[in-house]
């Protein structure tokens, strides 16, 4: 979760502290058998299942903070699967992505709501592989309208594509004349700015 002030300034609130929810959803996809990426396979399956057939734990969804755990979530379908195995009995793979996708979709927009509370910001864009999920999207335009929020998200076919939201980035940099030289490497790690978090 991120303030973006403007293009080239802004406040990091919370971040995921393991897994992210696009890693949970392939890695939750591939223990039931589909492939790489799984996020569709589990919004597809969603769709015909229930998603109250099993409890799944929401990850640091109290506490008043804004970070994201999903290892416990995924963790624990792994174990129910794992589970019904050793029973023999049979696993609806549509009820498990729909309990599974439905913690994942409540966090996030539980978290959401607290951070435009917080902040008091009056638009939320969705971005990133997982704002191609159906769910996220529906949900969560719902409760910006409930509380007269703007909400903006790109079409499913930017949702994942990194190079463009890259590329994008990096025209606001140039723009701005923030420059590196060829000294510079990739870093999956690289935090923000110091003066970018002001937390």
């Amino acid at each position: 979760l991120v303030v973006v002030r403007d293009y080239n300034h802004f406040e990091l609130l919370g971040q995921t502290r393991d897994d992210a929810a696009g890693e949970a959803f392939d890695k939750v996809a591939r223990v039931l058998g589909y492939p790489y990426p799984g996020g569709p396979h589990i919004d597809r399956l969603a769709k015909e299942g229930n998603s109250s057939a099993i409890h799944f734990p929401m990850g640091l969804s109290k506490g008043h903070n804004f970070d994201f755990s999903f290892s416990g979530l995924k963790s624990s379908v792994i174990n129910y699967i794992n589970m019904m195995k050793m029973k023999k009995e049979e696993i609806v793979a549509e009820d498990v992505a729909a309990s599974f996708q439905k913690a994942v979709v409540d966090v996030l927009i539980e978290k959401a709501m607290e951070a435009v509370k917080v902040t008091g910001m009056k638009t939320i864009a969705l971005a990133g592989g997982v704002a191609a999920n159906s769910e996220l999207r529906t949900r969560l335009e719902e409760e910006c309208g409930k509380r007269g929020i703007r909400m903006c998200r790109p079409s499913l076919t930017l949702c994942t594509d990194n190079g463009a939201m890259i590329g994008c980035r990096a025209y606001y940099m140039a723009r701005a004349g923030e420059f590196a030289d060829m000294s510079l490497n990739a870093d999956p790690r690289l935090p923000f700015n110091a003066e970018q978090i002001k937390l």
